[in-house]
């Protein structure tokens, strides 16, 4: 028997399911890869004291990541929420211990309900320590814009162009997300030679709670299964687009995607991929 690819997420446990470690592990489960987690906070708010991040410490974050590679082992890692400096400098120090070269990082700054995810002095040690060790960076524009010292993100080019900028940083591709821009939901990759576009119809909703996590995890187990970064992205954007495209709320607020509609109605839109030379 082939056993599936092992994958890793080292984020934060989102209480209502939509994000977080459960969107990972849900779409770790419906791409066929065998999914672990690392848990650095749970996010879910206090109804008496509006406390809305609680943190694992140190000890036990290291102790999951220990128990996850003795007893089944990693092909590729991802990370989202990490919130704290500490959390971060931890993590790089996991890493580079396993020697997983596969790492994807969703650089979580600000959640969907605009909930503070990571904390300002964590930013740099993001930027100078963990971004480096990154396979892939999948930052939507608050975030890229946030990584470019606050620079203003509006337009397709300023996307490129941030995209290149971002390559500095370390990571051997970045992908800036523009789920969050007007007009077609367009993505831009860049391998520090190539710029390649991917492109979907802008699906009119708000119910995207954990889109973005969604994303970088299927990237991720794309990656383990053994695609190359730009089969990778176009898989994932599909998946996560057939996910948005049939997403749907329980109560009031924002809604999540819906992980098994992939499998259950098949792919939603073709992704349009164009690539040219820097």
């Amino acid at each position: 028997m082939k056993y599936p690819p092992r994958v890793m997420s080292i984020a934060g446990s989102a209480a209502g399911g939509s994000a977080g470690i459960q969107a990972d592990l849900k779409t770790f489960q419906e791409l066929d890869v065998y999914g672990m987690s690392v848990v650095t906070a749970m996010v879910g708010r206090h109804p008496k004291t509006d406390k809305n991040v609680h943190l694992v410490d140190m000890e036990a974050m290291e102790a999951q990541f220990a128990t996850a590679m003795s007893q089944v082992g990693v092909e590729s890692i991802k990370t989202g929420m990490l919130f704290t400096k500490e959390a971060i400098e931890k993590v790089v120090e996991l890493i580079k211990l396993s020697k997983i070269e596969t790492i994807v990082v969703d650089p979580v700054m600000i959640g969907k309900m605009n909930s503070k995810l990571l904390k300002d002095d964590a930013i740099e040690v993001l930027k100078d320590k963990l971004i480096p060790l990154a396979m892939v960076i999948t930052p939507n524009v608050p975030e890229a814009s946030v990584l470019l010292n606050d620079r203003v993100i509006s337009t397709l080019e300023d996307m490129k162009q941030a995209a290149v900028d971002l390559y500095q940083l370390g990571a051997r591709n970045i992908l800036v997300k523009g789920g969050r821009l007007k007009g077609p939901a367009i993505d831009v990759l860049f391998d520090g030679e190539t710029l390649t576009t991917f492109e979907a119809p802008r699906i009119d909703t708000v119910n995207t709670s954990g889109a973005g996590c969604t994303y970088s995890a299927a990237i991720t187990a794309n990656l383990a299964k053994g695609l190359q970064v730009k089969e990778a992205v176009e898989h994932a954007k599909s998946y996560v687009t057939t996910a948005i495209a049939h997403s749907f709320s329980y109560t009031e607020t924002v809604g999540p995607t819906y992980h098994a509609a992939e499998r259950k109605y098949g792919e939603t839109y073709k992704i349009i991929v164009e690539g040219d030379l820097k």
